[in-house]
């Protein structure tokens, strides 16, 4: 299993929700509220930033574990709905996942996240 992990702009949420329903391994995802900066330190290339200075801008993490086969098709598709060309388009990572369990029934590994 795989956590997919990805830095968006608030604005491609519905978007990105439309594009991934149906999408082959995708079964669910979360969304979180998040602030942050990246390379340009939040600010765009047209201002100018004090030395040290950094602005934290508003971000959604997005988050789901997938099987790893489906991984390559589920980033594919993440980076053909985010992709502008433009900076601030995101990030995504991917990780390991060594288990998962569904509460509820108590399965663990694969069958949790089915």
């Amino acid at each position: 299993m795989k956590k997919i992990e990805c830095y968006i702009q608030p604005y491609e949420l519905d978007k990105l929700s439309e594009k991934l329903w149906g999408v082959k391994g995708v079964k669910g995802l979360s969304a979180t509220e998040v602030k942050g900066f990246g390379v340009q330190r939040g600010f765009k290339a047209t201002e100018t930033a004090k030395k040290g200075e950094v602005k934290l801008l508003p971000k959604l993490k997005i988050e789901m574990v997938v099987k790893e086969k489906d991984v390559k098709e589920i980033t594919d598709k993440l980076v053909e709905v985010l992709r502008t060309g433009r900076l601030g388009d995101g990030k995504i990572f991917v990780t390991p996942v060594d288990d998962a369990v569904r509460t509820r029934t108590g399965e663990r590994g694969q069958a949790a996240i089915e």
